[in-house]
């Protein structure tokens, strides 16, 4: 009875934090879990017209394509993979290195005109980011006509399957690296400035500061950010590649999500691009759990506690 009248007293005193809540919690039942049902449709022979109800049930025939050997799955899987471990190696640690650079920074008015610099392309859409890489790099783009101009033969960067992963890996870095960097710089923020103070008259010079006051105090947000990428690893950007995908071609970039695309919306498979796209997230929660495990072997919080 008392517990339920201090819920109670905590309810009338946060209700207008309640209030301002509930319409994102709705929206996030709404547009998050409730869709989550229709993964019923991976197991059906579902066909728009007939509706989930009145879709045969055909059980595990739709998954097929991972024990089949189904070429374009394979290529997309395999095309997948590379991406993610070049975006890990090349682009998840670019935000720490871009965060600690502007920390170092001494005139705070130059560090927030770069942190403005920084940020700025990340508000911009995919559609005007590959717009400005095709006007920069593409056959007719200012790279090209200052090389013809200048007598310099041209160099083909856009609309080649070999250069594509290194591109999308580009504007990824481009894009994106700047608004990383908020989260680091919040974290350094918090690291005690007496620490650089003491160690500072011990004798300790940047680089020794650097390695065994700021990379440590930052160790806990980068394995969280790190696992929470995991759960993500397997999607590499559908709205990017699909923009790109016509000149290159499917075999240099196709991916797992433009797969489930192309067969289910375009081709018209739906049981199998569900099936596909439930494997998918399924792997991602299995990283997640597997990655925060090993956080916790190693003393760290990770996403959640045991």
């Amino acid at each position: 009875m008392q517990q339920r009248v201090q819920g109670l007293r905590q309810f009338r005193r946060d209700k207008v934090l309640v209030a301002l809540g509930l319409p994102g919690a709705i929206a996030l039942i709404l547009f998050q879990y409730l869709p989550l049902l229709g993964n019923i449709i991976a197991f059906k022979d579902y066909q728009p017209y007939l509706g989930i109800n009145d879709a045969p049930f055909v059980g595990l025939r739709n998954f097929s394509f991972l024990w089949d050997g189904n070429p374009e799955f394979l290529n997309a899987l395999v095309n997948t993979l590379i991406l993610t471990l070049v975006q890990a190696v090349f682009v998840f640690p670019i935000p720490l290195a871009l965060a600690l650079l502007l920390n170092s920074l001494a005139g705070e008015r130059l560090k927030r005109l770069l942190q403005s610099v920084l940020y700025l392309p990340h508000f911009l859409s995919w559609v005007i980011v590959i717009a400005i890489f095709q006007q920069m790099l593409g056959n007719a783009g200012m790279l090209n006509t200052f090389l013809v101009q200048n007598d310099f033969p041209m160099i083909h960067i856009i609309g080649v399957p070999e250069l594509f992963k290194a591109l999308l890996t580009t504007q990824v870095i481009w894009k994106d690296a700047g608004w990383g960097t908020i989260i680091f710089l919040a974290a350094l923020s918090q690291v005690d400035q007496e620490q650089y103070e003491a160690s500072a008259v011990d004798g300790a010079n940047a680089r020794q500061r650097l390695w065994h006051i700021t990379l440590p105090s930052l160790k806990g947000i980068f394995i969280l950010l790190l696992i929470l990428r995991l759960g993500d690893s397997l999607s590499v950007g559908f709205e990017q590649i699909i923009l790109q995908q016509g000149p290159v071609g499917t075999d240099s970039s196709e991916v797992l999500d433009t797969w489930v695309y192309n067969n289910g919306i375009i081709g018209g498979d739906w049981g199998m691009s569900t099936a596909a796209g439930l494997v998918k997230s399924m792997v991602g929660v299995l990283l997640v759990i597997g990655a925060n495990k090993l956080a916790h072997l190693f003393g760290e919080q990770g996403v959640y506690q045991k």
